[in-house]
């Protein structure tokens, strides 16, 4: 047994951002991890090393806006950590079935000269839909970086410039109540409002979609702000893969102090009395806290699974039947399949350029195209007859990731996570098997050879993780990579839910971060860092001062 001031539970991105911030503050931390490496999300790693060795693939994440919208990168220093990002421009490309194309560039004029070529109207309606929502993302910006009950903070995270944003977007009744309304549209109906051009909205719901549900899904109105976010901040990769703002992290906590035990599942949370004091692992060894527990996983498995009912129930009643009935995943999550090739994509339909290749490639024929593939799972349908896809091809901006002349392709494919009519059967009782993968894998890259026909000719080599895979490997509940929902009830101060909205638990001493706190899933730190402010607050209170004393 170890003992030490806090241990954290999971070392993903978030988990290493938290202990980042403890070590700094002075205090003892461990974390502890059930896969052989840390990261959970967040990995670069070469997974055919016979079939193609020396080609490092990102097994999750990939493009990263969010984290540019943090103080994590240099309050944390980790460039001196070896952390550095590479970014892309353009951020996306998107053939259209015709022959014509969707190109988005960083900047905002060139992308809307482009957009002039097949909408001149749609050029200046996009250019007014990006200013929107980048004052929106600026005024938001405060609230992301801060505890959502923290009011406080929020406003010390405010400069004149974003309150003259977010005077813009809702400095009147007229505006808030619009901006209500945006909120709780849905990105399709935002789409049709504003834009003409199918080859426009396509690529744009398929970018909104990314938020997990279909464009068609009310109260989302917000997922059509992606593309904005490539504008400013902007769309960046770290050289050597998105494992690399892990491996960063990793020297700055072990530089600072901290240990991190991998290959260590989480048997169960341990407590004395009504206080977190440390967690036990599947071999029995304790690792004992004495100031907190920390959960980088979902609040689902942390209390379903992890805790007694005898523990919780004393502390909150309700909580074990609320986190069971209200908390919503809706079954869908990703089929990843990468791609060791000895050439990069030709895009020959489109008047192929190379640059085409540096940010995403959107497979996204139409609205209703991007419909299909984000409903289809909601139901336990598989979306292949007619693929829609998020296809990235990151040798072209960082060679360092295959070997001289080769390449890689990163290949997203939203599936359901349970196939209907087949419960109980395949992996892990979800229908998932081993020949059903690859038979969907093939649909994929026969979509995808319809755009660039050498994708079939220039792959050496294939990886397919089934869902279930995903889920087993991330250890997140119906492979959801985001924890829970990012649907409007479930963010902000709701997030997981409110009487654990602000990262503490009615159990004493045990806090939550990760993808299911705020502000939610995706490449940020935000939920890490804010975790580590309310635990730090926490322990300077008069109260946490006389436990300890008492103790």
């Amino acid at each position: 047994m170890e003992t030490f001031d806090v241990v954290i539970i999971g070392a993903g991105h978030n988990g290493l951002v938290c202990a980042a911030y403890l070590l700094k503050a002075g205090y003892s931390v461990a974390l502890v991890e059930k896969r052989a490496v840390p990261g959970g999300a967040a990995t670069t790693e070469e997974v055919m090393p016979d079939a193609a060795p020396g080609f490092k693939f990102n097994l999750c994440a990939i493009d990263h806006e969010f984290i540019h919208l943090a103080p994590v990168i240099e309050e944390l220093e980790l460039t001196k950590y070896g952390l550095e990002y590479l970014w892309c421009d353009p951020v996306v490309f998107c053939p259209h079935p015709d022959g014509r194309y969707f190109l988005g560039q960083r900047s905002l004029a060139e992308t809307c000269a482009q957009i002039a070529t097949f909408s001149p109207r749609d050029a200046q309606k996009y250019a007014e839909f990006t200013e929107y929502w980048l004052k929106a993302i600026r005024a938001m910006t405060p609230m992301f970086n801060a505890p959502p009950r923290s009011l406080l903070d929020i406003a010390g995270n405010f400069d004149l410039s974003r309150v003259q944003d977010l005077f813009s977007v809702v400095g009147s009744t007229n505006k808030a109540m619009d901006f209500v309304r945006t909120m709780l549209s849905s990105a399709e109906d935002l789409l049709n409002e504003w834009f003409d051009s199918e080859i426009l909205k396509a690529p744009l719901a398929r970018l909104a979609a990314e938020m997990g549900v279909p464009p068609s899904q009310k109260n989302l109105g917000i997922g059509t702000i992606m593309m904005a976010l490539r504008h400013d901040p902007g769309m960046a990769r770290p050289k050597g893969g998105t494992g690399a703002l892990t491996q960063a992290l990793v020297k700055l906590v072990t530089t600072l102090g901290g240990k991190i035990y991998t290959d260590q599942p989480i048997k169960r949370i341990l407590l004395d009395g009504d206080r977190a004091v440390g967690v036990a692992v599947a071999n029995g060894t304790e690792y004992r806290a004495t100031h907190g527990v920390i959960s980088n996983i979902d609040a689902q498995r942390v209390f379903l699974q992890l805790l007694d009912p005898a523990d919780v129930d004393p502390a909150h009643a309700d909580l074990r039947d609320r986190l069971e009935r209200r908390i919503v995943n809706n079954n869908e999550t990703i089929l990843k399949v990468d791609l060791a090739m000895s050439e990069p994509l030709r895009f020959v339909h489109h008047q192929h350029r190379d640059e085409f290749l540096i940010g995403s490639v959107l497979i996204a024929d139409s609205v209703r195209h991007v419909e299909i593939a984000h409903a289809d799972p909601m139901l336990g349908r598989i979306p292949d007859a007619d693929p829609s896809l998020y296809v990235v091809q990151p040798t072209m901006l960082d060679p360092s990731m295959a070997p001289p002349g080769m390449h890689t392709v990163w290949i997203e494919f939203f599936a359901p996570y349970q196939i209907a009519g087949r419960e109980g059967t395949g992996q892990f009782g979800t229908g998932w098997t081993e020949a059903l993968k690859h038979q969907v894998a093939d649909r994929i890259v026969d979509k995808l050879a319809e755009y660039a026909p050498n994708v079939k000719t220039a792959t050496i080599a294939r990886r397919v993780e089934s869902p279930a895979e995903l889920g087993d490997r991330l250890g997140t509940l119906k492979g959801n990579y985001y924890h829970i929902d990012m649907t409007l009830e479930q963010m902000v101060f709701f997030r997981p839910l409110p009487e654990i909205a602000n990262y503490k638990t009615p159990i004493q001493g045990l806090y939550l971060t990760g993808a299911g706190t705020h502000p939610g899933g995706s490449i940020s730190g935000m939920p890490g860092r804010n975790c580590a402010k309310v635990f730090l607050q926490s322990q300077r209170s008069l109260g946490a001062r006389l436990a300890r004393w008492r103790r």
